[in-house]
């Protein structure tokens, strides 16, 4: 898939995404109490696997757009494939840690 495609599609699903949140976290129609909100949340698996696609976005989306951006420069422009590994190395590390961190993820007793 091409980059800016990556972009368009990554935009569409963090809208979806960002709408989920905003109106779970921020805009619930009960009192909102974070503490109770998040281990609700981070107990149900529906909700983890929520967070995981909502993460892969948001990584795809920042990574590739700094790609762009940092591509555009023309001295940079000479080392796209060292760019290029350079970001999927650093987005497939963030989306493994970010996602063992969610699973990890213990209600309290």
């Amino acid at each position: 898939m091409r980059i800016f495609q990556m972009q368009r599609v990554s935009a569409i699903a963090l809208l979806i995404f960002l709408g989920i949140h905003m109106a779970v976290m921020h805009y619930p129609p009960w009192e909102i109490d974070f503490s109770k909100v998040v281990i609700e949340r981070l107990s149900n698996p529906i909700w983890k696997m929520i967070d995981i696609a909502f993460l892969f976005f948001v990584l795809m989306h920042a990574l590739t757009g700094a790609y762009v951006v940092l591509t555009d420069l023309q001295r940079i422009g000479v080392y796209k494939r060292a760019l290029a590994g350079v970001t999927i190395v650093l987005g497939l590390a963030g989306f493994v840690y970010g996602t063992l961190t969610i699973m990890a993820f213990q209600p309290p007793v």
